[in-house]
């Protein structure tokens, strides 16, 4: 991605362009980022009302599509075009690709002014971080393996929260009897994924859910663990009994809440749209670690990098990043968003029990942490998308063997594998985990 984006941009500046217009004012910063739900564009708000108070405008371009997915493919035709915005939402491993570009701003003035390293968790120090420079300013984490259960039906059933497989197959017969769908889910290909790694992590731990998402080893994608997890995958499938659709993640959350399904699993930003739609956590559902993983913490951090560009918004920019690591800031959006604070001294008395749960497992490092590959954590954009394709391309195809889909996998990592030497996400994707 890396070397066909760096030709484009050499073209892109090569060809004659027309006039660019004229530059908004340094006080005012474009902030490119796809947080489109209600609960989100709630938490982004905040983050532009804080901005304002310090003299420095948001001024928003927001992409649907869950993911990021949408906003992904804007931003490269934007930066191509020569229209960077002067911030933009970037995570995971695209830090390193896009800081290997040199169109980042560096920002370990802002970094060190606050002292980051000395409150930052490792991992998310990890992310940040290209080449000994601060590339983005960390939000939120959100914790990937999240269970919701509707509470009203697990007590009609006396079902407790399922902790192990059999546990979850257990439940998923009971309100299958009881006429209700057993996990809300749809067959779009990022959340496919997602349960899929949700499933490796279960059945086989953080070590070699390293081995299969992070080294991703031939060796790894051929072993019984990862047959064992398609083959969960495949069992899920058929609990919808036909009627699974590809819908929207906030569409699968208004499903949910609606008590359409007994359960869910997703990443901890649904709780904040099951506010918006009136549910409380304790009251009406209860969230746990998913099945098999409740003692990992798979994870995707939020974060915002800036472009450099002509430096002449570099003052407003650098006033946004320390906003954004702010205490106060750090637990006002986090209660919006769902997720919890990147800060190791974070105050837990302003988290609810799941977030408290997720803040706490999170802390106890790299044994228990898995980096989600869905959400960028664990490898380069170009690995990630063929990864869910492959994945996708199994789950929507009863008839595909479960061995033929590892023999896939195991070709990808090969390729993977023998085109990667060197490349920026690899130097930045297996650090701190």
């Amino acid at each position: 991605m890396i070397a066909a984006a760096c030709a484009l941009h050499g073209m892109a500046g090569a060809a004659q362009q027309p006039a660019a217009p004229a530059p908004a004012p340094a006080s005012s910063l474009q902030v490119l980022h796809w947080w489109t739900s209600p609960s989100e564009r709630k938490a982004a708000n905040v983050l532009a009302a804080r901005l304002a108070a310090e003299g420095v405008q948001w001024q928003d371009a927001a992409i649907p599509g869950g993911a990021g997915i949408g906003a992904g493919k804007v931003l490269k035709g934007r930066v191509l075009a020569g229209d960077a915005p002067e911030v933009t939402q970037i995570i995971g491993v695209s830090v390193a690709e896009w800081g290997e570009m040199g169109l980042l701003l560096e920002l370990d003035n802002a970094a060190a002014a606050d002292n980051w390293n000395s409150f930052l968790f490792p991992t998310v120090r990890n992310l940040i971080e290209y080449r000994k420079h601060t590339l983005a300013a960390p939000l939120g984490i959100h914790r990937v393996n999240t269970l919701f259960y509707n509470r009203a039906l697990f007590a009609r059933l006396k079902l407790a929260p399922p902790g192990t497989w059999n546990e979850f197959e257990a439940a998923a017969q009971r309100l299958l009897a009881l006429g209700v769908q057993p996990l809300a889910q749809s067959s779009e290909p990022w959340q496919v994924a997602t349960l899929f790694e949700n499933l490796v992590l279960a059945e086989s731990g953080p070590a070699f859910y390293r081995e299969l998402f992070v080294r991703r080893s031939p060796q790894a994608a051929a072993d019984p663990r990862t047959a064992r997890a398609l083959q969960r995958l495949r069992t899920v499938k058929g609990w919808a009994r036909g009627a699974l659709a590809e819908r929207p993640w906030t569409e699968v959350v208004r499903r949910f809440a609606r008590g359409e399904a007994g359960m869910m699993i997703m990443g901890d930003w649904a709780k904040a749209e099951l506010n918006e739609h009136g549910m409380t956590q304790g009251g009406d559902y209860g969230c746990a670690g998913a099945p098999g993983s409740s003692q990992y913490h798979l994870y995707s951090v939020d974060t915002l990098s800036m472009f450099a560009g002509d430096y002449s918004h570099v003052q407003a920019q650098e006033k946004m990043a320390r906003l954004l690591l702010a205490p106060s800031t750090q637990a006002d959006f986090n209660v919006l968003k769902g997720g919890v604070p990147v800060r190791r001294d974070a105050d837990p008395a302003r988290m609810d029990s799941c977030a408290r749960a997720s803040w706490t497992l999170f802390g106890k490092g790299a044994a228990v942490q898995a980096p989600s590959m869905v959400h960028r954590m664990a490898v380069d954009e170009a690995s990630r998308d063929a990864i869910i394709a492959e994945v996708h391309r199994y789950f929507i195809d009863d008839r595909a063997p479960v061995a033929v889909a590892q023999r896939r996998l195991a070709a990808l990592f090969r390729l993977f594998n023998l085109t990667s030497q060197g490349a920026p996400g690899a130097q930045n994707t297996d650090r701190g985990r």
